[in-house]
């Protein structure tokens, strides 16, 4: 048991910690507690010895540790995929080591936490994104409780709490799908962006399989059969800009049945482009890059990753450095500007050799999102301006060079505005469920896993795989229809014989 003791004008408490070893009351900085009478000392020496026995006390001084420090060891002790090791990494480098580094992590509190996600906000992020670090923050600390560095975690959030009347936090906007035909005007537009079929292909091949973006990147021609791809790699874009190639998300593995039209699409794909083993992987891809590669492959002197590695940082870490973001901490700040001034580094350079795969954010801002919505983004100098097109032939061949927009005769109407390449997973799965696909198939395809009872009691057929894929042609066809209803000819070869085939005019 333990015991008060008399220490002049106090009590302190006493409790046993092992064989002829006795500790002190103290509070979380270490300082002895100095209690009034007698009762309150022999309380918390008792609690403070249940807790020895227990094995659940922490020594109140090893939470003096600051974050910046235990984070650092917490990260090196980690052993994951290398893209979840990158996302950590922005995490704690970017949003989290700004505000929490230089604190001990026994004094962080709730209101601290809430006070970061409130700042996070009116810095203009995202709420889902805001909750993805706040969910890093929640891991690390979780970590140090269970290391004896705190009692709780500051970063859980207690359900209900904090929420506006009416308003659920796990709420966000609802993910925007289109159709179809919505599929095949955007797959249209987006191979005139880029004056090739490939971007045509590629996004009817999403739209009407639910890949994710990495595994249609990461699709090998060995993969593609007579009915079906095989899903067993991805490349995944790490923040050094190298594409790692690493198993499916979840490891979902699996192999996705494709109609006869579809497969005769990825056929004469890959006639016509007959493409080579890439000098990255040295494995031979369906798809290949557009345009040339990052301007950092041909530069000569030191590249942004060897900043990063210098400094000890992640590469978006030094960019947001060179962007002069306000969310970097003054510390982390000064090992990259001396990085650069060590190395020499300079900003910009000549472009290297085409680029073997796509990037996903310029996939996406300068192909797919112009697609979807007709409008260009904006790029200093120039603001957001429409895509400048030619009106025939329809839908419009996009004007290049300058004074394009004085040359232009028309620009685009959106597609499905807000839609991104990831909606298309989820039009494919809403393309599914309009269909009637049983839960089973849905999931398979998908690459999801479903752990119920009824479930495990599902099986696949070969007539559901028949039905579905007899379902998602009828939806080709009646797109290919709709299309045609509006102009019988494509400025997109791909597209240009299925709109004739249609007609009867194929052999032409």
């Amino acid at each position: 048991m333990g015991y008060a003791e008399k220490r002049g004008d106090y009590w302190r408490g006493r409790f046993k910690l092992g064989s002829g070893k006795y500790g002190t009351v103290v509070d979380s900085t270490g300082v002895t507690v100095r209690f009034r009478t007698k009762r309150e000392a022999e309380q918390a020496a008792n609690d403070a010895e249940a807790k020895v026995r227990a094995g659940a006390r922490r020594d109140p001084t090893a939470g003096r540790m600051t974050f910046g420090d235990y984070v650092s060891r917490w990260y090196a002790a980690q052993d994951l995929a290398a893209s979840t090791m990158q996302n950590y990494r922005r995490h704690i480098e970017e949003h989290l080591l700004p505000v929490f580094q230089h604190r001990a992590v026994a004094d962080i509190v709730a209101s601290d936490v809430a006070a970061w996600e409130k700042q996070e906000r009116a810095a203009g992020y995202a709420d889902s994104s805001v909750k993805t670090w706040r969910g890093t923050l929640h891991l690390v600390l979780a970590d140090a409780v269970e290391e004896g560095l705190r009692d709780s975690n500051p970063a859980a959030r207690r359900r209900g709490r904090g929420k506006r009347a009416g308003r659920s936090r796990n709420r966000g906007p609802e993910k925007v799908v289109t159709t179809g035909l919505g599929i095949l005007l955007v797959a249209e537009r987006a191979a005139l962006l880029s004056g090739r079929d490939d971007e045509f292909v590629a996004i009817v091949l999403k739209g009407f399989t639910g890949m994710r973006w990495g595994e249609v990147v990461g699709l090998e021609t060995r993969f593609v059969r007579s009915a079906a791809v095989r899903v067993e790699w991805q490349l995944y874009e790490l923040d050094t800009g190298e594409l790692h190639r690493c198993p499916p998300k979840d490891d979902s593995h699996r192999t996705v049945d494709t109609p006869q039209w579809l497969t005769k699409l990825l056929a004469d794909h890959l006639a016509r482009t007959s493409p080579k083993p890439c000098r990255c992987h040295d494995r031979t891809y369906v798809f290949r890059g557009h345009g040339v590669a990052n301007g950092a492959a041909g530069r000569t002197g030191a590249k942004l990753v060897d900043v990063a590695r210098r400094a000890g940082v992640a590469t978006g870490t030094v960019s947001a450095v060179l962007n002069r973001s306000a969310f970097v901490s003054e510390a982390t700040r000064v090992k990259v500007e001396l990085a650069v001034a060590d190395l020499g580094y300079v900003r910009g350079g000549p472009v290297g050799e085409p680029a073997a795969h796509w990037r996903r954010n310029g996939f996406s801002t300068w192909l797919f999102q112009p697609a979807v919505t007709g409008w260009y983004p904006r790029k200093a100098p120039q603001d957001a301006r429409p895509v400048p097109v030619l009106a025939e032939p329809w839908p419009g061949v996009p004007v290049r060079g300058r004074n394009a927009q004085a040359r232009a005769d028309a620009c685009w109407l959106p597609v499905a505005r807000g839609l991104t390449p990831h909606g298309l997973r989820h039009t494919h799965k809403t393309l599914m469920e309009e269909l009637g696909t049983p839960p089973k198939l849905m999931d398979e395809r998908m690459g999801h896993e479903d752990g119920s009872v009824q479930a495990r009691y599902s099986h696949v057929t070969a007539e559901m795989r028949r039905r579905l894929t007899d379902g998602l042609t009828e939806v080709w066809a009646s797109a290919l229809d709709a299309r045609r209803a509006m102009a019988p000819r494509s400025p997109v070869a791909a597209l240009d014989r299925l709109l004739a085939a249609g007609r009867g005019e194929a052999g032409e």
